[in-house]
């Protein structure tokens, strides 16, 4: 797996034998149909003939998916459902992945062609780009030097509109690569990914795109008031770090912020987690390693915005530096908090995160984005992340964005003057966990780092808990990257972002209407 390097490419007519090169046709079965034998014959002959093609879509009949082998393991159709619900992604991104893990055998180089609308390509990419995961530390796979290639060709249903353009191909080859790297970050354990080595990979991907990274870290976090992230992570060997990367082109008109959660492993701290509960727990960082991956991808797809990725470090240790439970911390907002959790600490890092990019960067979009509760699982499940936002249309572009990019999200409910009070202390001004774990528990996290920012924040602020989604099995799935890169699509100039980006159509007709003037429309343009 670690060898693998994916290849976006035009879809052509060389010919290549399925002994050599294994192929996948995947694709809905009326899609499928469509094809000519002349489309895919080049990747099947001599060992398919026309014949055991059409005989072999004939005998598809997907429930919800369903797959053909043409010949032996290597040659296989597979079609996707033929209709998903409202909920899912027209796409069907998962089965695609799933599809590529099962149907694919472990050869040098293999071939993947997608019959898709042209609507589909991204989240398509994105879906097979998870696939095929980096992290490997299998002693086995160190005998085999040679690289595996897979080369992906995207068959057009609407062949009026011409082939994918090279830019686009770049696009998609950007944005898998940063799905890969997010998904190797959270794959990689904390013995390798300490916060010292995730402040490596943000100094690696800034040198990348020609940018220094601001940090800070240890003491310096609480002589400047980031009692938040430092109280957190002052326990442990390597110290809590904030890092910000900045994009600042020229033109920008607006600011905006990606607040990503950033635990390289979280005993739960004094609140210790139980033996079965705490492995996984390097996946803590997935925030974090979700805004890294779309900040890359974003940036070399031209961001026209002002764009700051914040990286909110720390690993959840126990030592004799530990905060315990009953301890009052002084976050950057100048708020007390009273720690009745040690093992609600993501939030904790997130509000000194959300707080310095309205404070410091004046930003007038902010998302923050963590695997912050195991509530979320219980809320929206093992797909869709929950979604809080006290933006009622960012919330409906959020949910579209989440199906165009196959990072599906489900809005969570947002009431803060009905859940709030759940955070209540007589000592400080708020506890960090609930009084009632079955009133609402997902939304009062969220709601616990807009507290801190203030209810009253005149600009858009969004949160998204992808506690679940963050991995699939053992693996971790880059969750995130895909989903802010369709989000704020139509900041770059990329065409392919911009087609998949629910935003910018809406704020025309709202704006006709009367609903969105002066400064608010300013700060919504991009819906």
């Amino acid at each position: 797996m670690a060898a693998v390097e994916l290849e976006f490419c035009q879809g052509s007519e060389d010919e290549s034998d399925p002994r050599d090169k294994p192929v996948l046709i995947v694709g809905q079965q009326g899609d499928l149909q469509k094809l000519t034998w002349k489309q895919v014959r080049g990747k099947l002959q001599p060992r398919v003939n026309e014949e055991t093609w059409k005989t072999a879509l004939n005998t598809l009949k997907p429930n919800p998916t369903d797959t053909c082998p043409l010949w032996l393991n290597l040659a296989t159709v597979a079609a996707l459902p033929s209709k998903v619900s409202r909920h899912n992604t027209p796409s069907s991104a998962h089965f695609i992945t799933r599809l590529v893990r099962n149907c694919l055998p472990g050869r040098a180089n293999q071939c993947i062609m997608v019959v898709c609308e042209r609507s589909a390509v991204f989240a398509s990419a994105c879906a097979i780009a998870r696939a095929f995961p980096l992290f490997s530390r299998r002693s086995g796979l160190s005998k085999h030097s040679e690289r595996q290639t897979v080369a992906v060709e995207f068959i057009l249903l609407e062949p009026s509109n011409g082939p994918l353009t090279t830019a686009t191909l770049k696009c998609l080859s950007n944005a898998a690569e940063s799905i890969r790297m997010a998904a190797r970050i959270v794959d990689t354990p904390c013995n390798e990914m300490s916060t010292d080595d995730f402040l490596q990979e943000i100094k690696t991907v800034g040198s990348e795109l020609g940018m220094v990274p601001t940090i800070i870290r240890g003491e310096e976090l609480q002589k400047k008031g980031f009692g938040g992230i430092y109280g957190v992570g002052k326990a442990a060997v390597n110290p809590p770090a904030l890092a910000v990367l900045s994009h600042k082109p020229e033109g920008a008109t607006q600011t905006i912020a990606w607040v990503g959660k950033g635990i390289v492993y979280d005993t739960g701290g004094l609140s210790i987690k139980g033996k079965t509960l705490m492995p996984g727990m390097k996946r803590d960082c997935g925030g974090a390693a979700a805004v890294l991956g779309a900040f890359r991808a974003a940036v070399k797809q031209g961001f026209k915005e002002n764009l700051h990725a914040i990286f909110c470090l720390a690993e959840n240790a126990i030592g004799p530096k530990a905060t315990r439970p009953d301890d009052i911390h002084r976050l950057y907002s100048g708020k007390t908090v009273e720690i009745n959790n040690t093992d609600a600490e993501g939030r904790l890092v997130l509000a000194d995160g959300a707080v310095y990019a309205s404070k410091d960067l004046k930003a007038d979009i902010i998302l923050d984005i963590a695997t912050l509760t195991g509530a979320q699982g219980i809320a929206t499940g093992k797909y869709h992340a929950g979604l809080l936002t006290n933006s009622e249309n960012w919330e409906k572009a959020c949910v579209k964005a989440g199906r165009k990019s196959g990072d599906l999200v489900q809005p969570l409910v947002y009431t803060p003057e009905l859940h709030f009070s759940e955070f209540s202390s007589a000592m400080a001004d708020m506890k960090n966990f609930v009084s009632d774990r079955n009133n609402a528990q997902c939304s009062c996290a969220g709601l616990f780092v807009a507290a801190h920012m203030g209810f009253d924040w005149s600009g858009v602020w969004i949160h998204v808990d992808m506690a679940f989604p963050a991995y699939s099995g053992e693996r971790a799935t880059g969750y995130g990257v895909a989903l802010l890169l369709a989000l704020f699509g139509r900041a770059t100039d990329d065409p392919m972002l911009q087609l998949v980006s629910p935003l910018g159509s809406d704020v025309d007709k709202k704006s006709e209407e009367g609903e969105l003037t002066g400064k608010a429309l300013k700060r919504r343009r991009l819906v």
